[in-house]
């Protein structure tokens, strides 16, 4: 009874810090969670994606194809909060809640053993690698929900002749409907499983076998199809270790270093037969793939700097706590080779920790990706969780939670007083003030003009600026192109364009005129006009000014002087 409570105190932790100033912290929906918005906003008011799909398996966005479970998980919350911080990201604290919760329930159905499944909930519940994906739109904590609510269906199974394997099929084969990475994972996985409890699995009532077959089969085959025919292979095709561009660029440097050599020793600089042999694309996506695999496991990136995108992982901050590494040793000695756990269980937990990394090490910087490398999470936090529960020294273990409150404290320092201001370009800071501002003035204005100097404003402006979803479908912008005097060819829809000017920022009153409000990224003119407002360009009007949380200047809306003024 007293463990159920340390579990329901646990949880009320776990979702104290997955939504407590969850509109405020990130500062801002980045361009990826605004995808999820609109998308998720378009099918609550059409049925459609905003290029026109009827409820996709895969859903068309501006730069790729995307997984489909977190959008549609997201309908419900943006029909009733909006495309709003609250509305976009709250399916990913929930089921960031859910996930400990479900590490909890895995933990004690396979091991036996509350303590540890007690401690695994809590150090997940306090992991900043988790707190980090809970609290933006990221599908991923909805990925490992899915596969530790699997998990545990499928160890239920096994104790009651496949009772309910039925669900453990439905949550696993739904995994790479979440996230790309579950389509390599999901089946090696399930391989695992089946060859490790092979002699239980064929010892199933015939009945449950069969139901969950066809559950993978119903789950499964539409996405064999989308994969090979429905585009939702377009991302893997882009990030793809086999497809980095700069590798025959690579190998051609490596074959003429190597005649360079020969060279210089008297031979000759011509191509040899031995060049082509150790400098290949093969040999080269080889040495990137290993070396992302071991990256992956480097003290850097689990302890110390994490993922260096600020959106992954704030600056300075490893994957886990500094002294979890500690633990981690101890886990990985004491389970591996002084618990009574059995051999099954030992070999799973390690499969599955060497499988989880293999979807990110095939990927560009993949060695380092936290998004893509969370399927290791929760082998490694039950790890932890082990070696802390053999701490049995009493000055060693107060030891031990004096660094890990120290390595906390420091932690939600960092994320709640440094981390919105650090990170605040990563997030995309202002552009919801700034498409406030012209839907609240766009009656003054016959053209508003929308930089394309930074980022990529289409689907800015789309989700904050909430444009009808139906209208959007019938005249996506990116396709209707018109030529517009001193921009160039430029994107269009309505009287919104998507361009910038041609000239610098001293030669704009020449094409900007009062009727037309253009709305200026800060990198476009080099002073700061929120500190020096006077020294705005002859010609031109300072309409509005738009201040990252820093205070420092992220976007101006400039119209021109009349003739007269």
């Amino acid at each position: 009874m007293r463990k159920k409570y340390l579990l329901i105190l646990i949880l009320i932790l776990a979702s104290f810090l997955r939504l407590w100033k969850l509109s405020e912290v990130p500062v801002s929906l980045f361009g990826d969670e605004l995808d999820v918005g609109y998308h998720a906003y378009s099918i609550s008011q059409t049925g459609r994606d905003y290029y026109g799909n009827f409820m996709p398996l895969h859903f068309h966005s501006l730069a790729e194809w995307r997984t489909p479970l977190y959008l549609y998980s997201a309908v419900p919350t943006v029909a009733t909060f909006g495309i709003s911080p609250l509305g976009v990201r709250l399916p990913a604290a929930i089921f960031g809640i859910l996930g400990v919760w479900g590490l909890y329930l895995f933990v004690k159905k396979v091991f036996k053993n509350e303590k540890i499944a007690v401690l695994s909930a809590f150090f997940l519940s306090l992991s900043p690698w988790h707190i980090q994906y809970s609290r933006a739109a990221f599908e991923v904590t909805q990925l490992i929900a899915f596969l530790l609510f699997g998990l545990y269906f499928f160890f239920s199974a096994l104790e009651n002749k496949g009772k309910k394997l039925w669900v453990s099929a439905l949550f696993l084969t739904l995994m790479p409907w979440v996230y790309s990475s579950a389509k390599l994972f999901t089946p090696f996985l399930m391989l695992l499983l089946f060859v490790i409890w092979f002699k239980k699995i064929v010892n199933i009532q015939k009945k449950n076998l069969i139901l969950a077959a066809i559950t993978g089969l119903i789950i499964g085959l539409p996405l064999v199809y989308s994969v090979f025919w429905g585009g939702a292979a377009q991302r893997f095709s882009y990030i793809s270790v086999m497809t980095n561009p700069s590798t025959e660029h690579e190998v051609g440097v490596a074959r003429l270093h190597d005649g360079m050599y020969r060279q210089s020793q008297g031979g000759e600089l011509s191509l040899k037969l031995k060049d082509r042999l150790f400098h290949n694309k093969y040999t080269f996506w080889a040495n990137d793939i290993v070396n992302n695999y071991f990256d992956s496991f480097s003290s850097d990136f689990l302890f110390y700097e994490g993922d260096r995108n600020l959106r992954h992982s704030p600056a300075g901050v490893g994957q886990f706590y500094p002294v979890e590494a500690l633990a981690l040793l101890l886990g990985l000695v004491f389970y591996f080779s002084g618990s009574n756990v059995d051999l099954q269980r030992k070999a799973f937990l390690a499969g599955w920790l060497i499988l989880s990394v293999i979807p990110s090490a095939i990927t560009r910087e993949g060695g380092t990706h936290a998004t893509r490398l969370i399927l290791m999470l929760p082998p490694l936090i039950i790890l932890i969780s082990w070696g802390v529960s053999k701490i049995k020294n009493k000055l060693l273990l107060l030891g031990y939670v004096g660094f890990f409150i120290l390595g906390l404290v420091f932690y939600q320092h960092n994320y709640w007083v440094h981390y919105p201001w650090n990170s605040e370009r990563w997030w995309h800071a202002g552009f919801e003030q700034s498409f406030d501002y012209v839907k609240q003035h766009e009656d003054n204005y016959q053209n508003i003009v929308i930089s394309t100097a930074k980022e990529p404003p289409w689907i800015f402006f789309a989700a904050w600026y909430q444009y009808p979803p139906s209208d959007w479908q019938a005249n996506f912008p990116i396709e209707n192109k018109t030529a517009l005097e001193g921009y160039g060819d430029v994107s269009y829809i309505d009287k919104f364009y998507f361009g910038s000017p041609q000239k610098g920022v001293f030669s704009w009153s020449e094409i900007i005129d009062s009727s037309t409000l253009y709305l200026a990224s800060a990198t476009e003119v080099p002073m700061n006009l929120i500190l020096e407002p006077d020294r705005v360009p002859p010609g031109l009007v300072l309409k509005h000014a738009v201040a990252y949380p820093s205070g420092e200047p992220a976007f101006y809306l400039f119209t021109g002087r009349d003739a007269d003024e």
